[in-house]
């Protein structure tokens, strides 16, 4: 056996192979429910998914099952299934019910919602993000109890799979406060997340967080002529224009005041993780970049590295004046730009607010009006520390289900892995097995069935190690 190859053992990957023709048609007919959370008229859907998982997951015989489905929040699923030991550990799994949009419907190539096979892969909206690895974790538990022929999981699992999570999970907290007695836990397993590829598995240590602003410089109480008044007055749009040009210096860098002070690198151990696994910019650029024809950005660091560990400012779209046909010479009154900011640990959404601020206080000339709106508190970062004893016993369990060394890899979206860490005061660590080009939000997403039976492999060989790994 060579360093990076790994004897996986005979018991969990067999009962996982027995109970997949069973887990297919299950996790088919799920995907038939159109769970889209962010359409009113899909709300209904959304309480029948929830409807659903409760069932499946009483005929596979959690003993406590309940759907939260009190409101304000669209349904939720809680489960819970006790150890027979009560000194065990308690571990609860976290994932989501509702899906994306279908729009536009006319560019899949098969139904969204049928649950369509070919060859080794499942089509339908859901099958990857997140219906796929929420079943997943469900034969996890099933091959668990299988292979070590036990009538109760190593490990309390609690299962936690909210309906709101395609909607920027605006009620998430306050489920977590009105249900904090059922959630308690020792720790947190997140399962909407990819393997960097299908011959590189990868155990996710992290997520980048988000905050969102817009910038709006008003000038006069109208628009006016650009040949009367232009050249005499300050233009909104370029001004604006000049603030957006500022934002990064020549090497990539935000130039937002004390916007580094706080950024936890990513250690070394990651860092060689990541160099070490396969990347073809090309490749990436066609499959990951919508086509873009470079890559670019934080002078210093890998394109990897730049969407995972990194923190960033992007421009998401500006306006001000006249875009119409034609051409309406004026100067206009009012400019805007839409800006995100992706956050790394241990940066603060609301510290890289004030940073905002003073830059934009910084960028305004005489005569213009500035204001900054932000899009909500923001959602912060997170990561967790790779030598935690559950993120080892993760790592050992992904590296035995797939037969080699898993390797470290990060998330460059953000999600509520920070606030369930914060919440439930607890580490979270990460394990799914989908992949980055499985086309989730938009048209023909898949997922790679081999490697979900992987994952339900490493689950189910996780939830036998946890008891001596958190002891």
């Amino acid at each position: 056996m060579t360093a990076d190859r790994v004897d996986p053992g005979p018991s969990e990957r067999a009962a996982v192979a027995a109970l997949a023709d069973e887990f297919l048609k299950s996790l088919r007919e799920w995907i038939t429910i159109p769970s889209i959370s962010t359409d009113p008229a899909h709300h209904g859907d959304v309480a029948a998914s929830a409807r659903w998982l409760a069932d499946a997951l009483r005929a596979d015989g959690w003993p406590e099952v309940a759907v939260w489905d009190h409101g304000p929040a669209l349904p939720a699923v809680y489960a819970c299934w006790p150890a027979d030991d009560p000194a065990a550990p308690t571990v609860l799994v976290y994932g989501h019910h509702d899906v994306q949009p279908v729009d536009p419907p006319e560019a899949w190539e098969h139904p969204p919602f049928a649950g369509v096979v070919v060859g080794e892969e499942l089509f339908g909206r859901g099958a990857s993000d997140d219906k796929g690895q929420v079943a997943m974790q469900m034969l996890g538990v099933r091959a668990h109890l299988a292979a070590t022929g036990a009538r109760a999981p190593a490990v309390t699992l609690k299962f936690f799979v909210e309906g709101e999570e395609e909607s920027g999970s605006p009620h998430l907290a306050d489920l977590l406060d009105r249900h904090a007695a059922d959630l308690a836990c020792d720790l947190v397993v997140f399962t909407d997340t990819p393997l960097h590829a299908r011959d590189a598995p990868t155990v996710n240590t992290g997520q980048r967080g988000v905050l969102g602003a817009e910038v709006t410089f008003t000038g006069g109480a109208s628009d006016v002529h650009s040949g009367r008044v232009g050249g005499g007055v300050p233009n909104p749009a370029t001004a604006l224009a000049r603030l957006v040009a500022a934002l990064h210096d020549d090497d990539g860098r935000v130039r937002l005041p004390g916007f580094y002070a706080d950024v936890a690198e990513p250690t070394a151990a990651e860092r060689a993780d990541y160099a070490a696994l396969p990347f073809d910019e090309a490749d990436w650029l066609a499959a990951n970049a919508g086509g873009a024809r470079a890559v670019a950005g934080e002078a210093g660091w890998s394109t990897l590295e730049r969407v995972w560990v990194r923190p960033t400012a992007e421009v998401n779209g500006i306006s001000g004046g006249y875009t119409g046909p034609g051409l309406k010479t004026i100067v206009p009154r009012e400019a805007s730009v839409k800006l995100s900011f992706r956050l790394v640990p241990n940066q603060v959404p609301a510290a890289v607010a004030d940073g905002l601020r003073e830059f934009v206080a910084a960028h305004t000339p005489d005569g213009i009006t500035a204001r900054v709106a932000l899009r909500g508190d923001g959602t912060p970062p997170y990561a967790v520390d790779v030598a935690h004893p559950a993120a080892v016993a993760v790592h050992v369990a992904v590296s035995e289900a797939f037969g080699q060394r898993a390797r470290y890899s990060r998330t460059g979206g953000s999600g509520p892995a920070a606030v369930l860490h914060a919440t439930l005061g607890v580490p979270v660590v990460y394990l799914g097995a989908t992949l980055p080009d499985d086309r989730i939000h938009a048209p023909n997403e898949r997922v790679v069935l081999p490697l979900l039976l992987r994952g339900a492999e490493a689950a189910a060989r996780l939830w036998r190690s946890l008891p001596e790994r958190l002891s």
